[in-house]
């Protein structure tokens, strides 16, 4: 097995890569929480809780301050846009939990290593410094707070 070297980030990009991590984290837990037989109401309301904590709000700041950077005719950015829309259906679907978490772990996942190994490094590659500026300004860091109330993953 080969190891790859962490990609580097340009500074006002990271807190969107720690966000990826803690959404990979997700991915895992819902996983976990299949392969040890939680119940499914347990891993949505977790996932649940996730979404809008977290992903609602990261969803937001890309679409609103590193996505027009390429713009929303660039075919990574449309790609990226769709993903947002299949994953933000796939929480908020009712009638087939499981079957929905599972595509979650699934997109999800596929999602975040599109836009750290793909997207990411392409806004950074054409980003003006007045648009690095910007995420400078709006970009804020923020530590991540867990939901402890169930563990379902331990």
């Amino acid at each position: 097995m080969t190891a790859t070297n962490p990609i580097k980030r340009t500074e006002y990009l990271k807190q969107l890569s720690r966000d990826h991590h803690h959404g990979l984290l997700l991915c895992w837990k819902i996983k976990t929480g299949f392969s040890k037989g939680v119940a499914v109401h347990r891993i949505k309301a977790y996932a649940d809780w996730f979404y809008k904590e977290h992903l609602i709000p990261h969803f937001e700041a890309e679409e609103k301050y590193i996505f027009p950077v390429l713009g929303n005719d660039n075919d990574m950015i449309r790609q990226a846009l769709n993903e947002h829309r299949l994953l933000t259906g796939l929480f908020s679907d009712t009638s087939d939990i499981e079957n929905s978490l599972k595509q979650i772990q699934t997109e999800l996942e596929k999602h975040i290593r599109f836009e750290e190994r793909v997207l990411f490094n392409e806004i950074e590659n054409v980003a003006s410094p007045e648009q690095l500026k910007e995420f400078e300004q709006n970009l804020t860091e923020e530590k991540f707070t867990e939901n402890l109330n169930d563990e379902f993953w331990k």
